[in-house]
């Protein structure tokens, strides 16, 4: 298997110069690409958990050997600074890589559940089949990340897999499209880079699971594509995740310092991004100064200085959408919210937002964030089961009380206590919406049970006794077998 030299940076440089210029793969190539990771998986290529290990391992050396240069491809498309690179991108991949190479076998062993005793002789089995050919249509805001996760769990179940990047970061997509091919195996995994007419055609193909993340809009789409083909589907959406700020019982502080950093990940494009905060009206005024406190530590010379590097929205299109919203909004701007070179936009706090507030039409997905007064938690917990249900519920209290009541009341793919974003992290559990925020999870195991058939199996001995035992049921049906068989509508059923 070839292994890439890394790239210069001013190679790179030249590379993502160029990308006005990058040919989107042919319609006629995808079909080609679909028939040969369908070819391979059939012939049981992938099955070999020897085969699958050393190419997990190659997904980490990718990462590892070619670091600078996918900083590079996130900086020319989103303005990233090397730590936010970093942090939910690089180091992740390359621990989730090795974490399904430790662990792949005991995932793949089969599993011997407990049986009835009358059938403790069929050797009943669940054994862990791969799905088979798969496609994962991965985003613009962590394009590498939530690509290669998907990518993991589907090698580690012996799954081929062809990834369709997208088009709005194409600097990360053109060094998936290069660096892919030299360190996996071809014939199993691919790359294709186009827009919306090249991934219709993608849906087009039938497939053994769709793997998206994106916005709700286009997950109708996919879903509706997946459902002509009954082919199952992961939904990795969004939505509004809400924050409620119990200034009864927590450090506003410390409070408003982690939902800031959450907001302010990759200038607010992010799924699990906080989108608005519930605050009791008698705190709003505790929560803005201790949001400005938080922004003055975080960004001394203000975030659009040179010196702070905060990333920068992704296109025009976005960039001009959040302008708007910021002149539309009733609520007053107490902090931020300046435009600056680059399509760079200053977080913005805003303060005096209502329910029917522009902000509040759809996700915000940009560095704005809006605080809601509201009389207490359950006013709070009204106006979220209120809406659709969120990808993620941020709570920030140290009330027992005020807990069970969002674990009891309300609804989202997470519920997170006085952190954000921090819970990507958290790869022991899985990660996933609910509802209009998708359906379907991964990370860790979870990525692996993702592209894995729970297939039953059981072996009926063919002996005399066995068979003896049997031949109540075969016809002609008798009475005393009647009997028999409806034992289970006599059994006494308890009381409550």
């Amino acid at each position: 298997m070839r292994k890439s030299s890394e790239p210069s940076i001013l190679q790179l440089k030249s590379d993502f110069a160029n990308m006005s210029s990058m040919k989107y793969t042919p319609k006629q190539n995808i079909t080609e690409i679909h028939s040969r990771l369908s070819k391979t998986f059939r012939e049981g290529r992938t099955l070999p958990l020897e085969y699958r290990r050393k190419q997990l391992l190659q997904v980490a050396r990718l990462v590892q050997e070619n670091a600078d240069a996918v900083m590079a491809s996130l900086k020319a498309d989103l303005g990233r600074h090397p730590f936010e690179a970093t942090l939910p991108e690089l180091g992740p991949m390359v621990s989730s890589a090795l974490h399904a190479v430790q662990n792949l076998d005991e995932w793949n062993s089969p599993e011997k559940p407990q049986v009835e005793a009358w059938r403790s002789g069929w050797d009943t089995t669940i054994f862990k089949a791969p799905k088979g050919t798969v496609v994962n249509i991965s985003p613009w805001n962590f394009p590498w990340v939530l690509t290669i996760l998907p990518l993991i769990g589907a090698i580690a179940a012996g799954c081929t897999c062809l990834i369709k990047p997208s088009e709005h970061a194409q600097a990360s997509a053109a060094l998936m499209a290069k660096l892919i091919p030299q360190y996996l195996d071809p014939d199993a995994y691919a790359v294709c880079l186009g827009a919306v007419e090249e991934t219709t055609h993608v849906l087009s193909l039938k497939w053994d699971h769709i793997f998206y993340t994106g916005s709700v809009s286009v997950g109708r789409i996919v879903a509706e594509a997946a459902a002509k083909q009954l082919t199952p589907v992961t939904l990795e959406l969004g939505g509004q995740s809400p924050v409620f700020v119990d200034g009864d019982s927590t450090n506003i502080e410390i409070a408003a310092k982690r939902i800031l950093w959450g907001k302010q990940q990759n200038a607010g494009q992010v799924c699990v991004a906080p989108n608005h905060v519930f605050v009791q009206e008698q705190h709003q005024s505790a929560l803005v100064e201790a949001f400005k406190k938080a922004y003055d530590s975080f960004w001394p010379k203000g975030p659009l200085d040179s010196s702070s590097e905060m990333a920068r929205v992704v296109n025009v299109r976005h960039y001009e959408r959040n302008k708007s919203l910021l002149s539309r909004t009733k609520g007053k701007v107490v902090l931020g919210g300046q435009t600056g070179q680059d399509l760079r936009i200053e977080p913005a706090i805003v303060t005096g937002v209502t329910l029917d507030d522009p902000l509040m039409e759809e996700e915000i997905f940009g560095p704005i964030l809006p605080i809601i007064p509201v009389a207490n938690v359950d006013a709070a917990i009204s106006h979220i089961q209120s809406g659709s249900t969120p990808l993620v519920i941020y709570v920030f209290t140290e009330n027992e009380e005020t807990k069970n009541k969002f674990v009891q009341r309300t609804q989202s793919g997470q519920l997170i206590l006085n952190e954000t974003f921090g819970q990507v992290a958290v790869y022991e559990m899985p990660f996933g919406g609910q509802g209009q925020s998708g359906y379907g999870s991964y990370l860790g195991k979870y990525s692996f049970d993702t592209f894995t058939h729970q297939r039953g199996y059981i072996n009926v001995p063919a002996d005399a006794m066995t068979e003896g035992f049997m031949q109540g049921r075969y016809p002609p049906y008798s009475a005393p077998a009647l009997e028999f068989f409806s034992q289970a509508l006599k059994t006494k059923i308890p009381d409550a």
